[in-house]
């Protein structure tokens, strides 16, 4: 029903070996395909798709495995399938015979919704990748996506690999304020280890009392991997030496062209706003964060720590009260009661082969009929990329009567379970479990039946955190919470008076977080509307801050070195999509919370309107159907509880 993860460093280089089979055999299937005279969709785009796809299955988990099991054997073998990859894809976008069959298929047949936007989508990525370019320039397009690929990975590669290789010894006396379960973590045999791995370094920001030891762990977090320096210049000029071939004035321009928002000028104008409303009142958060810490003025390394002070002042709450209410298997268990409570559907472990002991293995059932499988890999250690994702394994799609089943993974970096303490997670933690299963049954309840524009794909990326921002709204609300939130020793529940400082607390200094994201996704907008080199690159970012930071970092802050969204992964000029769809998210939330969370009627209309139909139509169109009417960007502000300024 489900394919097996049997992937292990031994039988690696046998699954990398029938990646590469896959490749030859799917261009053969292609010159097959080409051959057929009177090409339809059943004949031709149908099995296009299902060939891709097959490549993807065998694919992912060896992507997967490098990313949350790094080795040098995973690197190496990851690196040698990638250029083959993007050889293989580039090729096959720029064949023009393969183009006019879409064309042909187009213009020739009567066609569902669903196979309209697959062709659609298909015209439009053949275009945007340089089918109708002169062969010179083809193949120079080639050049640039094979540099593209190896250069991105390798900023993300020297990223893991520095924060990995750091770390540095601290006495008990410089973490006497530690949670229990941080202190657990800590200690290495007879001595206390901080390093940058995020549980690690939230933690020690976060609670320790050495300012000279949190500046130096700091300073070591923001210099990261420095060779990404000369990385960020070979691929900012690749990105925007492949826009002009394409004919676009920009990489920005080419990078709206799949997106919701029209051009970089709507988008920079939406970030503005949000700046204008935001600053005044970050100002004062800041102001009064100061004056708390009866210091002149804050250093960096010292404001997490005076914030999480200020906060337990004003609300009588730290992330020390709650995590032993947030055991990691627990809360995950008690989002699934949430799920069952909102559509019906139901999670039951597996036991079947991951790639580690600490990952959990669930398939989604409805009226008994399993729908999914979702693997659940949630504590931090060595070798794991840091940060939280979720990565789409098999899609939904059907080939006639048969049916092909979902599975995706879920990642993060949660604190790790030790011989006395199981994996204790923060509120923040719990919020972003909730967002990528916000993600992950986007892709999961899909019913679509064709793979291009099932689940995920085919969704435009300022509309693909719609769905996770928005599940991650309801972490803290009440009825949600006292589903799981349960003391993990005295299974006392999370009172109603800790649960309300919870929620009063929710946008404590949620207008300096407003302003540091409109920082980077001005930033991300700013350096692709043109050619930069990193020294530039630096200097637009400090100019960024400049007009919508409240405070500025040291000049040795290297913040874009480790900022891999944009130069590793698939946010490059669309870092704005995280507040683009959080207006969306922030609409869909108060519609429920108006009729009620667990209101039926609007929760089936929200799978049907937006899960079940994926990509096969345009995220703002879902939206509309369930909405019934425009997004409104004041919903944002309403729901950060930031006021509005006309």
């Amino acid at each position: 029903m489900f394919p097996t993860f049997d992937l292990t460093e031994e039988n690696l280089e046998q699954k990398a070996t029938l990646v590469k089979k896959i490749i030859t055999k799917n261009e053969k299937t292609i010159e097959e395909l080409l051959k057929i005279e009177n090409k339809t969709y059943e004949n031709f785009a149908k099995p296009f798709q299902q060939i891709s796809h097959d490549m993807e299955i065998l694919f992912t988990p060896i992507s997967h495995f490098n990313y949350v099991n790094n080795t040098p054997i995973t690197e190496k073998i990851y690196n040698e399938l990638l250029p083959l990859l993007t050889e293989y894809e580039t090729k096959i976008s720029q064949n023009k015979d393969i183009y006019n069959s879409f064309l042909h298929i187009q213009k020739e047949e009567n066609l569902t919704k669903e196979q309209e936007k697959v062709i659609e989508n298909e015209i439009k990525d053949f275009l945007l990748s340089g089918v109708n370019l002169d062969q010179d320039k083809k193949d120079r397009l080639k050049e640039i996506n094979l540099s593209l690929s190896e250069n991105q990975t390798l900023f993300a590669q020297n990223l893991l690999k520095a924060t990995d290789s750091f770390s540095m010894e601290v006495q008990l006396e410089d973490i006497k304020e530690f949670p229990k379960s941080d202190l657990a973590n800590a200690k290495k045999d007879d001595k206390y280890i901080v390093t940058l791995k995020q549980p690690s370094y939230i933690a020690f920001m976060t609670y320790s009392t050495n300012s000279k030891l949190k500046e130096k762990l700091y300073k070591a977090y923001v210099t990261r991997a420095p060779q990404n320096e000369e990385l960020i210049t070979k691929i900012l000029s690749l990105r925007d030496e492949k826009a002009k071939l394409l004919g676009f004035e920009n990489f920005a321009q080419l990078s709206l062209k799949k997106k919701m928002a029209k051009n970089s000028d709507e988008v920079l104008e939406f970030l503005n706003s949000l700046a204008k409303n935001s600053k005044a009142s970050a100002k004062l958060e800041y102001d009064e964060l100061v004056a708390f810490s009866k210091q002149s003025s804050l250093e960096p390394w010292d404001i997490t720590y005076f914030a999480n002070k200020l906060k337990k002042d004003k609300y009588s709450i730290d992330d020390e009260t709650y995590m032993p209410y947030f055991e990691k298997s627990q809360t995950l268990k008690g989002l699934f009661t949430f799920l069952h409570k909102l559509f019906g559907v139901s999670f039951k472990q597996s036991d079947t082969q991951t790639w580690h002991e600490s990952v959990e293995v669930y398939d989604i059932s409805e009226d008994g009929e399993i729908k999914a499988r979702i693997y659940c890999d949630l504590e931090s250690r060595n070798g794991k990329r840091g940060g939280a994702w979720m990565n789409d394994w098999v899609v939904h799609h059907k080939d006639r009567d048969k049916k092909t089943l979902p599975s995706a993974f879920i990642v993060g970096n949660f604190s790790p379970s030790s011989k006395n303490t199981p994996s204790l997670l923060r509120p923040d933690d719990v919020e972003t479990l909730f967002h990528e299963m916000g993600h992950a049954i986007h892709h999961l309840f899909s019913e679509v039946s064709e793979i291009n524009v099932s689940g995920i794909n085919g969704v435009e990326w300022d509309g693909v955190e719609f769905p996770s921002q928005f599940l991650e709204n309801f972490a803290y609300e009440e009825d949600v919470l006292k589903l799981f939130a349960t003391h993990y020793k005295t299974k006392e529940p999370l009172s109603p008076l800790l649960i309300q400082k919870l929620k009063d607390a929710k946008n404590f200094h949620s207008s300096l977080m407003m302003l540091r994201q409109v920082e980077f996704s001005i930033f991300d907008m700013m350096i692709h509307l043109g050619l930069y080199n990193a020294k530039e690159v630096g200097i637009i970012l400090n100019s960024v801050r400049e007009e919508i930071a409240i405070t500025l970092p040291p000049s040795y802050n290297k913040f874009q070195h480790s900022f891999s969204h944009i130069f590793a992964g698939g946010y490059s000029a669309g870092y704005y999509s995280y507040k683009w769809a959080e207006v969306l998210s922030a609409d869909a939330f108060f519609k429920f919370i108006d009729a009620g969370i667990f209101d039926k009627n609007l929760a089936n209309s929200y799978r049907d309107e937006v899960l079940k139909v994926g990509g096969s139509r345009s995220m703002y169109d879902s939206f509309i159907a369930f909405n019934k009417k425009e997004p409104n960007p004041d919903s944002l502000l309403r729901l950060n509880e930031i006021k509005i300024i006309k």
